[in-house]
Parts: structure tokens; sequence; C-alpha cells
């Protein structure tokens, strides 16, 4: 391509209707152009190409723990996470997640790191890609039976009930689950660790926070679309005001009538 019979502008345009390995093999000959302008384009294209390059290679760690399962002959890998331990309302949300073998997910990450917005067009990507994905919910008022720790095993083995492909490994953030013959790992921050932990994470996550947004249908004075049932000082401020409602966690409220 002979950029010096063009403008700036339709190289601009030219470049970015093309794919990213494709643009970034004309970083060189964009630096052999003399206009400044051309010049710094092809920086920031060299700037994109390294952090692509550094995103891979972070989600090639990420495959660590699911390449090792599949070196030991393991076909169905499922990662586990939740969502939702911690909040004053709401369930308990787990989901299960295969993944392909090797699937280099961009943005992939412990939903935590995540904007909202991020996480959800990672879900919209995770629904697309994934092998299986399964999704356990255990409700307020089951988490007050049982507690929190057994209702989020619970929802996790929901889960992976809920799959049509049953796993023939599993790898579980930060916990194990001792009544189900699948074989498994318990990963401390598994959710930084592991891609299937992560992508799980994000599903838990996205599929909660859609749970809670719909409270506020019912009670619009609490904001649960804002701070989706977690004990920041407007939603205890609601609480003293309005009163415990349904949705509310009993057990997390017990200092409060």
């Amino acid at each position: 391509m002979d950029f010096s019979k063009m403008s700036f502008k339709e190289i601009q345009n030219y470049i970015d209707l093309l794919g990213s390995e494709k643009k970034y093999s004309y970083i060189d000959t964009l630096n052999q152009d003399t206009r400044k302008n051309v010049k710094k384009l092809a920086e920031k294209l060299s700037k994109q190409q390294e952090k692509n390059r550094a995103e891979i290679e972070r989600l090639k760690t990420l495959w660590q723990y699911e390449g090792k399962c599949l070196k030991f002959g393991f076909e169905s890998i499922a990662g586990l996470d939740e969502a939702g331990r911690g909040p004053l309302a709401g369930p308990v949300v787990a989901s299960a997640v295969i993944l392909p073998k090797y699937e280099l997910i961009e943005g992939v990450n412990d939903s935590k790191k995540l904007s909202e917005k991020k996480r959800d067009e990672l879900y919209e990507k995770i629904q697309d890609i994934a092998v299986d994905i399964g999704v356990g919910i255990v409700d307020n008022t089951l988490i007050d039976k049982i507690n929190i720790f057994n209702a989020t095993k619970l929802a996790m083995k929901r889960a992976i009930e809920s799959m049509k492909i049953k796993p023939d490994f599993m790898l579980i953030d930060a916990l194990e689950i001792a009544d189900i013959n699948i074989k498994q790992k318990s990963i401390i921050k598994g959710d930084s660790k592991s891609i299937s932990i992560a992508a799980a994470s994000i599903i838990a996550k996205v599929t909660r926070d859609r749970i809670v947004k719909e409270y506020d249908l019912t009670y619009p004075d609490y904001k649960f679309s804002k701070h989706k049932g977690y004990g920041t000082k407007e939603h205890y401020d609601a609480i003293m005001k309005y009163g415990i409602t349904p949705m509310h966690r009993k057990s997390f409220l017990k200092n409060i009538r």
C-alpha cells in the first residue's frame, strides 16, 4: 500500500477498517512517512499492538490450571464462582462455566476488577462462546435457614446440576464441595488465576445484579439497582427509614428491628 499519495484522513480511515493483525503490519510503513501525524498513528498502533500482546500473554497464563487438567486427560473442566455472599439482601448466585479448549476471551478477569459495562459485554461473549454454562440460585429465605456458607455451596451444586454437560473436573474459587462425585480443586483467588473461574464470576455477578435490579420495581425507595443489596450507608439509611423488606437477609440484620 502506497500511503504517500493519500491524505492523513484517508490513511486513518483505511487503517480503521482493517483487522488487528493487518493494521499492525503497516506500522513500519507508516513510520517511514515524513508526516508527523502519520508517525503518531504508527506510534499509536505500536502501543495497541504491545497492549494486545500483553493481554494474550495474560490470558494464556489464565489457562494454567485448565491446561494441567487437560494434560491429565480431563475433557470437561468447569470453573465455579459465586456472587453475593456479603450483601444484606437478595440471593447468592453461583455459576459453572466450561470454555472451549484454550479459547482466549479478551478482557476476561475477576468480575470485581471490571466495570459494569465491561461485565455486561463479557457476559454476552461468554454466553456465545462457552461449551456449557450452569447457574444456581439460593434465595435470601434459604440463606437465613442454612447460613451463607452452606447456601453458597448449595448454589454451586445447583449450578453444576443445571448443566447439560457434566464436568469431569471442577476448578472452584476458594471452596470445596464435599458431597458431589466430581474431582475438584479449590483455588484461592481463583477468579484472577483461572480463566473458567473468571468467566463463571462474570456470569454469576451479572445474573445476580440483574435479579436485584428488579427489586426496584417493588421497592423503589431502597435503590437496589444502585447498591445491589450491599451494605452501603444509603442502603442502611433506607432500612432504618422504611424497614426490612422480604428480600432482605434477616440473619444479616439481627441488630435492626
